[in-house]
């Protein structure tokens, strides 16, 4: 079975809301697994709880079938995602431009040309999918 792991902010930004939007509607399209994850910053310590994005995602969406909702702790955004999407096995990871943008930065640290979908693809072997709020999705 197909797997998508999308990464989200809580409280649900205009950004998540449109990340999210596509990240169902794809895992719809291909009968897959969707894992929503909110990574929890240690030095933010917002102690956000599984029920509080479940409930905040349902008011949005709906109930969702074969979804997870996943809260990680971690230092670092983007490699809590990185670190999730591999566990999970994902064939398929949604991201936000922003999220995106983030991770170039990051990348910026250590290489001369980030291209953040490559990658996340040489990483993770799965695609990568990069939507703005205002636009759809980037494959």
């Amino acid at each position: 079975m197909t797997r998508v792991v999308v990464p989200v902010r809580y409280p649900l930004t205009r950004h998540s809301k449109a990340t999210l939007s596509e990240a169902v509607r794809i895992a719809e399209e291909r009968e897959a697994e969707l894992t929503i994850l909110h990574v929890d910053l240690y030095q933010e310590n917002r102690g956000v709880t599984r029920a509080e994005l479940k409930r905040a995602i349902e008011r949005e969406f709906g109930r969702l079938d074969r979804t997870r909702y996943v809260i990680r702790r971690g230092f670092l955004v983007e490699e809590t995602i990185l670190e999730e999407a591999a566990a999970e096995g994902a064939d398929i990871v949604v991201i936000g431009s922003k999220q995106a943008s983030r991770w170039r930065r990051m990348l910026r640290r250590f290489l001369d040309d980030p291209d953040i979908e490559t990658y996340l693809r040489q990483k993770l072997d799965c695609t990568v999918i990069t939507v703005r709020p205002d636009q759809k999705s980037e494959a």
